[in-house]
């Protein structure tokens, strides 16, 4: 029986290069760090295909990124492969491709970053993950100034092999965080009280019983919690609309 992936801490670094992004993750996966284990966000990526449109919290579910064959082709190869590439727009660095886990950190209200703040970026969200600051601060520059981010977590003793392993790839600014992402259920939810306080606080119970109901349909189908997750707000976002205090709970009005 295969032995279950651990994740404990995320580790992250800066690379300048678009092509070192492709080698990270060929050498995180290599090791044996599942692909929804990986994040990569950046602003200049390139692409044969032209984006049409960028898309905004306001354009999107809350807690997932629009994913498929549009951007699979778009970023290529190994990028390709993460969960849930889209792209979205973050206040201080702009337009930004995210993969991976932090791509629903970034759209999720809960963050207390992003969601009807026009003030908040990046910085907000690492700190409320536990990164220093001054850290935080550095990523969104590096970012802003065309650089990229890649965040693995990993096992916590397996720290200092992943923290070479980024170096070696050409790394800067490596920094762990001694937690990882917060996802929306254990497997499956039995109750609302599997939810995280994180997507619980921004649903009422109504629209708490629609997002279990859906994501225990998706996730019994795909074995996969991230594609259950987009499903679950995916139904969520038909049925209710957000209140001024960001949670979803007023029904539509079905014509």
């Amino acid at each position: 029986m295969p032995e279950v992936y651990k994740a404990e801490r995320t580790i992250s670094a800066v690379f300048k290069e678009q092509k070192q992004i492709d080698d990270v993750i060929r050498r995180l996966l290599d090791r044996g760090v599942p692909r929804d284990h990986i994040s990569v966000m950046g602003r200049n990526f390139q692409s044969e295909t032209r984006i049409a449109g960028f898309i905004s919290k306001k354009d999107v579910i809350l807690g997932g990124l629009r994913t498929g064959a549009v951007f699979g082709s778009l970023f290529g190869s190994f990028l390709s492969l993460l969960t849930g590439v889209g792209v979205l727009f973050i206040p201080f660095v702009g337009p930004i491709v995210a993969a991976g886990p932090i791509g629903a950190v970034l759209l999720g209200a809960a963050s207390g970053a992003i969601a009807g703040s026009a003030g908040a970026g990046l910085v907000s969200v690492l700190t409320t993950l536990g990164m220093p600051e001054d850290k935080a601060a550095i990523y969104q520059t590096r970012l802003q100034a065309g650089e990229f981010l890649v965040m693995a977590e990993v096992p916590s003793d397996r720290t200092g092999e992943f923290q070479l392993l980024l170096e070696s790839a050409g790394g800067e600014e490596i920094h762990t965080i001694e937690k990882t992402f917060a996802r929306p259920c254990p497997g499956q939810c039995n109750s609302p009280q599997d939810l995280s306080p994180e997507v619980r606080a921004h649903l009422s119970e109504e629209a708490q019983r629609t997002f279990i109901e859906r994501y225990n349909t998706v996730f019994n189908e795909k074995n996969d919690e991230f594609t259950a997750e987009q499903a679950a707000w995916e139904s969520v976002h038909q049925q209710y609309d957000e209140d001024e205090n960001g949670v979803w709970s007023k029904a539509k009005v079905k014509a």
